[in-house]
């Protein structure tokens, strides 16, 4: 079957806090962009009972009214949405390329902000509980919630150990199942060290979850001793489950660079190692997975995402000038001796009209000095024919002419 053709400026896969933040500045720019989301947008943000931490919102909101708004705003910029699953990509060209089972996406750029998935445990009865039901993943996010009440801690890393110490200042008490022998756990020592003293929690050793258990709500948490095999009910209010978290990076294997846990290496401009292709949110190797955080990252996406496209218009039409010769003044506008310079090529474009003159400033954005191979400033470059004739660091009346010759 031949698929159908969608020419957008802008693809973002991934509708959460994120992807679609990045839609807010993208169509705020007047992007045509497309987000594409697979299950629900708003993402994992969705599941989350109250949100209290987002700013602007001191009576909280739930995680699904928050997401709706972002969802209104992005519509009001005419960004588009499609409920579907990205099968694959092609990011080797100019045009990027994103497929769904029946439409091929043509971009030039793309964001990925597919999020991620919290490691479950696979016990019986744990799909029944997930979330608002009594199962979660985010202490900061559902800490209040439980103000008072008995909770279960799931894992030893940094993270289970952490989460579960703030947790205290909210719980009346909080159990800690760790698969490990008595006293031993995945976490820093530090962390270790102040868990074991903190009067709320009690930690149940040699321990993994067998099954979760209530009526409309989750009542029961069932461990299993792993050298006894006796099995030890907990009652608690909630459960958090802290044994991993998984990026939806799976379709970029091989194609995008990332950690060995999947996440996505970027700069702090949300750049990729492939030009064009950008990514934010919970799918970027970060220290802090929130919505703020989301929302950040998605504004640097969007914002980088719209100079880009700027810049490879300005690049194809004044640098390579269709083929026809230009002289490229690359500089840096705070420097003095640079803004000297300018009167100079101004007057020498006027005197040789055949020869388009661009002026390249990298203070804001040197993204169009590293696509003509230069870091020093101020540098003069000579293209023609869509190629870099000659460039020189001497800014005179006499290299002027010597670099076109």
């Amino acid at each position: 079957m031949e698929k159908k053709v969608e020419k957008y400026d802008v693809v973002i896969i991934g509708g959460g806090a994120a992807g679609m933040t990045a839609g807010i500045y993208c169509g705020r720019a007047r992007l045509k962009t497309l987000i594409i989301e697979k299950s629900l947008v708003g993402g994992l943000a969705t599941y989350t009972n109250e949100i209290e931490n987002y700013p602007g919102f001191p009576e909280g909101s739930t995680g699904i009214e928050l997401m709706n708004l972002f969802q209104k705003q992005a519509k009001k910029f005419n960004v588009d949405f499609k409920l579907t699953d990205v099968r694959s990509v092609d990011f080797t060209a100019d045009v990027k390329i994103v497929e769904t089972f029946r439409v091929r996406y043509e971009a030039k750029a793309v964001i990925v902000a597919s999020g991620g998935k919290p490691r479950l445990t696979n016990a019986q009865g744990e799909a029944e509980f997930l979330f608002d039901k009594g199962i979660s993943f985010c202490a900061t996010c559902d800490a209040a919630a439980n103000s008072g009440k008995d909770i279960l801690v799931i894992g030893s890393g940094d993270a289970a150990i952490e989460e579960g110490m703030f947790l205290t200042k909210f719980a009346r008490k909080v159990y800690v199942s760790v698969m490990h022998d008595t006293g031993k756990m995945d976490c820093n020592e530090i962390a270790k060290a102040e868990a074991l003293h903190n009067p709320k929690m009690e930690f149940i050793w040699n321990t993994v979850v067998e099954r979760f258990e209530g009526n409309e709500r989750l009542e029961t948490v069932v461990l299993k001793n792993l050298k006894t095999t006796e099995m030890v009910p907990v009652k608690v209010d909630s459960c958090f489950i802290f044994i991993g978290y998984l990026p939806n990076t799976e379709i970029f294997k091989d194609i995008l660079p990332m950690t060995r846990g999947g996440y996505l290496l970027t700069n702090e401009k949300m750049e990729t190692s492939i030009q064009g292709v950008f990514a934010a949110g919970d799918v970027r190797d970060k220290f802090l997975k929130q919505v703020a955080t989301a929302v950040g990252d998605g504004a640097i996406a969007g914002y980088a995402v719209e100079k880009y496209i700027a810049e490879s218009e300005m690049f194809e039409t004044q640098i390579l000038n269709h083929g026809y010769p230009s002289l490229v003044y690359v500089y840096n506008a705070i420097d003095p001796q640079s803004r000297d310079h300018l009167s100079l090529l101004d007057r020498y474009g006027t005197e040789n009209p055949e020869i388009k003159v661009c002026k390249v400033d990298v203070y804001k954005s040197d993204g169009l000095a590293k696509r003509l191979g230069v870091t020093k400033y101020p540098m003069l470059v000579f293209v023609n024919h869509n190629r870099i004739q000659g460039e020189t660091e001497i800014i005179d009346e006499k290299s002027l002419r010597t670099i076109v010759s």
